[in-house]
């Protein structure tokens, strides 16, 4: 039983569930049209596989959840709601969470998977920290209310993923959020020497659906999810530059006060925390999980960047004329 299914880490956890020959019971708000081939994610296709019955219905709704779980052998749960209406996160992301672990527990379920972030921790700077090494500080709605829902899926047993920044076709947060911000701080940010942990859409994925399917279950408690290695923040720049996503970089390099006045100075949608987020060390020990599912980490996020090029390239320039 999966949520989240159209949306964009959702998209690709499908096709990897689906790959793996899984038949899938998908709670949607709105059944897509599965003739087109792509999930609402932006290019993660429904693609080839098991089937998939789409179950109308809404996880601030807590009837529409009742039975839900019937017969299932795994639950993962990745839909979150990521908006700035306090009342909608508090009643998807605690409430939905809850009624759903509920459901979980009721009908037995032996396996759960849940998707949280670790944007839990705060506001950093975070360097190389193991799960809970130090105490959850969640500073908006969104991971206030996604902390309080993982209460209730530790409750239900769960596998609780805490990924750090995810990149992939269907991103409409992170990379274009870089975009926004190297337009208004149009230097390299201290050096560009930030490390943060960054994982492959695809990759976590992998790691969601060998949680919910492997042959060997996954102890349940909290888990990072993102390439063991972390990334640069000016590496993760130069490649997007260099595919064509982003400008070509900057030869001046600001310090850090620099780039914080910059930002303040010119207007714009992502915040002196979001901005932070990025130019400021975010990384997170995430050997664990890909040692127990037995999962190669791969080449890591900057190699698969060629493969959303085209698909950021085209979302950036439909977002710009709009």
């Amino acid at each position: 039983m999966l949520t989240g299914a159209t949306g964009f880490i959702g998209s690709h956890a499908l096709r990897a569930l689906r790959a793996r020959g899984r038949r899938i019971r998908a709670l949607v708000r709105r059944v897509p049209d599965t003739s087109a081939g792509a999930g609402a994610g932006g290019g993660a296709g429904v693609g080839s596989g098991a089937a998939v019955e789409w179950v109308r219905g809404d996880l601030a709704d807590a009837d529409a959840l009742r039975g839900l779980c019937e017969g299932a052998r795994a639950v993962v749960h990745l839909a979150s709601y990521i908006g700035g209406d306090e009342k909608l996160c508090e009643a998807v992301n605690v409430d939905g969470t809850r009624a759903l672990m509920a459901e979980a527990r009721r009908a037995g379920v032996p396996r759960v998977v849940h998707l949280s972030t670790a944007a839990v921790y705060g506001a950093g700077p975070h360097r190389g920290i193991a799960v809970d090494e130090i105490a959850a500080e969640p500073v908006s709605a969104v991971s206030r209310t996604r902390l309080a829902g993982e209460a209730y899926a530790r409750e239900a047993d769960a596998v609780v993923l805490r990924p750090g920044l995810v990149v992939g076709a269907g991103d409409r947060w992170v990379v274009p959020g870089l975009g926004e911000m190297v337009e208004r701080v149009p230097a390299e940010w201290d050096g560009g020497r930030a490390l943060l942990s960054v994982v492959d859409a695809g990759d976590l994925a992998r790691l969601i659906a060998a949680a919910a399917t492997g042959p060997r279950p996954v102890p349940p408690g909290v888990y990072h999810v993102g390439h063991p290695d972390p990334v640069r923040v000016g590496d993760l720049l130069a490649r997007l530059s260099a595919l064509g996503v982003l400008p070509p970089r900057p030869a001046e390099d600001w310090p850090w006060p620099t780039c914080l006045e910059r930002l303040r100075a010119t207007p714009g949608r992502a915040s002196e925390r979001q901005f932070a987020l990025v130019a400021r060390d975010h990384w997170y020990l995430s050997e664990d999980l890909w040692k127990l599912t037995d999962e190669r980490p791969g080449p890591g996020p900057l190699s698969r960047l060629a493969d959303a090029a085209q698909w950021y390239r085209d979302h950036l320039r439909a977002a710009g004329a709009g």
